[in-house]
């Protein structure tokens, strides 16, 4: 039996039983003896063996000495985890680990049923394993113990927080005693964990091991270019490629996940799906199928990331690419475990290239960028499998002699070795023919010296473009929206390889480069037709352009040169020119103005004005008219005012003022007229304003301040005086 240094006996048999020959580091460094009862902060990578880690740190804690546990009164150990899957793996992996304890263990986790869980408390546990929120809702209600814990453990601390459980931790740790061993796991230390450790941790060790900064050093990571809508056969042709024992397939929501089940299952791979809406029942049933080989797909989303642990897990593939480097290696991790080699391949759209590179570099992951693998990659990889098979390694019964001689005799070797062969592949789902998929390599590698700029205008690989006659129209309602997908959908080719699409009223001639004219045409096949009513024709040379010019005619590059204008140059006029009769004389003021009109602007910023502007005037003028000699205006004196202002047809000058404009006011009241309201009148009564009069200025007022504007244009309505007795 091996032993281990500083593990406890009863768990050093454990580990030997389990076939254990050495201790990961994440696990040599947990156990050290500088480390024993203080708090831990450990970063390791996914699959690095952290759950045994944990398990072997706070046994100590646990059994103070003993080779066993006694009864289980009160909970001494408690395990926090992310997710249902992962807080039931590890509770598999501790229930053999501390199988020769006596350790009993329970488990609270959501979507199980809450009596049976409250009822296995109340029988007694050792260790509880939980998420954060059932946890919690237990602590409530008074059916789980955690005023005797020894030892917490945190496990996935940095996705439990970023799936927005700080609030129950918060809740869960200050609900424990403050003497308790607190040890944090975690494949990444953000500053939120940081914070953490240092609120709810006494003086924490923190635990960095070398696989930290070797990320998954057992996982070979491939980015593959795939056209977007060859995503789904690029799968297919990567599971039949590799055709492993158990994988997964990464998805970014739980429609992806259904859809990509449904296709993989008619396709005749035997697939399970994981997501957030199914189950808890359900999600064990998935997990187990993958587990006994029952299922070799398992679709899932990020929620299905943590707790994984499928020992023949071989291949990941990432269908929709995550957004951040903490999803890619939480995913990745599920393969490449203890020691086994995984790959993880990322389905790459065309548009996504830069973002996955960005993606890359911000995990520290070098990848491998390619290809998926086409048709007679996958074939080629078949015949090596069949002819690396044990099965032909066996030796040959005697009830099989018998048959192997009928059938010689009634076929020739070689019938019966493609037969066999063609049995072999029936078994297995089709290939899938993929678009061309471009350059492989990245763009940017190996430019060299920087050219000449290329002309701007038609590819140079459309300089010899063959046309096609496609049978729909404008009167189809053909769309170039539609029309591409269709073309490279049915013909196999990318909308790279489509140039000119011109849309006529009955036809559309769409050109092609000639590089996928003959994989354009082997696609469509001697019937010439991509959909039931739409026929392909191939043309002789560039069609006539029949089409209605619809706005400016198109300018490109070419068309700016074309040599001098035959045209007579424009006389812009002259600088020596003699100066015009008279030189440079003012004109006075447009439309009738005053010349010594020097108006105070008013208070709300504009000009005030004492005439009305004569519009008809203007607009009869000519829009242009020719230069005119006029001798400056001679200044005017100002007319007087009238004495009379109100109650006569004069027009009435607008006052400069307010207070102008009261003493005006008491100037005509004193000559007899109506006076303001709420003044005294010359015989010492009140007088008030005419209601007939008042709302009669009123309406006057407010169609001039239609016009005008505001209600400067008061100044020139015509007042009346009062009526008269007759």
């Amino acid at each position: 039996m091996t032993d281990f240094e500083g593990v406890l006996p009863a768990l050093n048999q454990a580990l030997a039983n389990r076939g254990y020959e050495s201790l990961t580091p994440v696990q040599q460094a947990v156990i050290a003896p500088d480390l024993a009862g203080k708090d831990t902060l450990v970063s390791a990578q996914t699959g690095s063996g952290k759950t045994v880690a944990f398990g072997l740190a706070m046994a100590p804690d646990l059994l103070l000495g003993e080779d066993r546990f006694g009864r289980a009164d009160v909970p001494m150990g408690l395990i926090i985890a992310p997710t249902r899957e992962l807080a039931l793996q590890v509770m598999r992996e501790l229930e053999w680990l501390y199988r020769e304890t006596g350790a009993q263990l329970a488990s609270c986790v959501g979507g199980m049923d809450m009596g049976g869980e409250r009822r296995a408390l109340k029988r007694g546990a050792h260790i509880v394993v939980g998420t954060p929120g059932r946890l919690r809702d237990h602590i409530e209600r008074g059916s789980l113990d955690v005023t005797f814990l020894r030892a917490v453990v945190l496990d996935e601390a940095d996705e439990m927080l970023d799936m927005g459980f700080r609030d129950d931790l918060e809740y869960i740790l200050d609900t424990t005693p403050p003497d308790r061993r607190t040890l944090l796991f975690s494949a990444t230390v953000p500053k939120s964990i940081a914070a953490l450790a240092r609120r709810y941790q006494q003086d924490a060790v923190r635990v960095s091991t070398k696989a930290e900064k070797e990320q998954h050093s057992d996982i070979e990571y491939r980015a593959l270019s795939v056209a977007p809508n060859d995503k789904e056969n690029a799968i297919i042709n990567l599971l039949r490629y590799y055709e492993p024992t158990n994988s997964i397939v990464f998805c970014g929501t739980r429609a992806t996940v259904n859809h990509l089940t449904s296709r993989l299952n008619n396709r005749g791979f035997s697939v399970v799906a994981l997501s957030g809406e199914l189950s808890q029942k359900e999600r064990i049933n998935a997990l187990q199928a993958m587990r006994d080989c029952r299922a070799q797909v398992c679709v899932a989303t990020d929620v299905a990331a943590r707790g994984i642990d499928l020992p023949k897990l071989e291949l990941v593939i990432h269908a929709d690419i995550p957004k951040s480097p903490e999803p890619l290696l939480h995913r990745s991790g599920r393969t490449g475990r203890a020691g086994r080699k995984g790959v993880s391949a990322l389905v790459v759209p065309y548009n996504w290239r830069k973002r996955t590179e960005r993606l890359l570099q911000a995990a520290k992951v070098q990848a491998n960028w390619g290809k998926p693998p086409s048709v007679e990659e996958i074939a080629q990889r078949d015949r090596e499998r069949f002819l690396a098979s044990p099965a032909l390694a066996e030796p040959i019964s005697d009830e099989e002699m018998t048959a192997v001689r009928e059938l010689l005799d009634s076929h020739s070797p070689e019938q019966v070795a493609a037969a066999l062969i063609r049995q072999h592949q029936s078994k297995r789902p089709a290939p899938e023919e993929l678009l061309d998929q471009g350059p492989a390599g990245r763009p940017d590698q190996d430019r060299g010296e920087r050219g000449e700029r290329k002309q701007r205008g038609k590819s140079q690989d459309f300089e010899d473009g063959v046309w096609f006659q496609l049978s729909v129209g404008r009167k189809h309602n053909a769309e170039p929206r539609w029309i591409i997908p269709m073309l490279c959908r049915n013909g196999h080719v990318t909308k790279n390889g489509i140039g000119a699409i011109r849309i006529n009223q009955d036809n559309t001639h769409v050109e092609l480069s000639p590089h996928v004219v003959d994989q354009f045409l082997e696609a469509i096949g001697p019937s010439r037709k991509i959909e039931k009513t739409v026929t392909v024709d191939r043309l002789e040379g560039v069609p006539e352009d029949k089409r209605e010019r619809r706005g400016p005619p198109s300018r490109d590059r070419d068309s700016r040169d074309r040599g001098p204008r035959d045209r007579a140059p424009r006389d812009r006029g002259s600088k020596d020119r003699a100066p015009r009769e008279g030189g440079f004389q003012d004109r006075g003021p447009r439309d009738g103005g005053r010349p010594d009109d020097k108006s105070r602007d008013r208070r709300d910023g504009k000009p005030a004005r004492f005439e009305d502007n004569k519009r008809s005037e203007r607009t009869e003028k000519p829009r242009r008219e020719a230069p005119r000699k006029q001798e400056p205006a001679a200044e005017q004196a100002p007319a007087a005012p009238s004495d009379d202002l109100i109650g006569s047809d004069r027009l009435w000058e607008k006052p400069r003022s307010k207070k102008e404009f009261r003493e005006k006011k008491r100037e005509a009241f004193a000559k007899g007229s109506k006076a303001p309201k709420g003044k005294k009148g010359p015989d010492g009564k009140k007088q008030r304003w005419d209601k007939g009069k008042k709302d009669q200025r009123t309406k006057a007022a407010r169609a001039a301040k239609g016009k005008s504007g505001n209600l400067s244009g008061m100044a020139t309505l015509k007042r009346k005086g009062p009526k008269s007795d007759a």
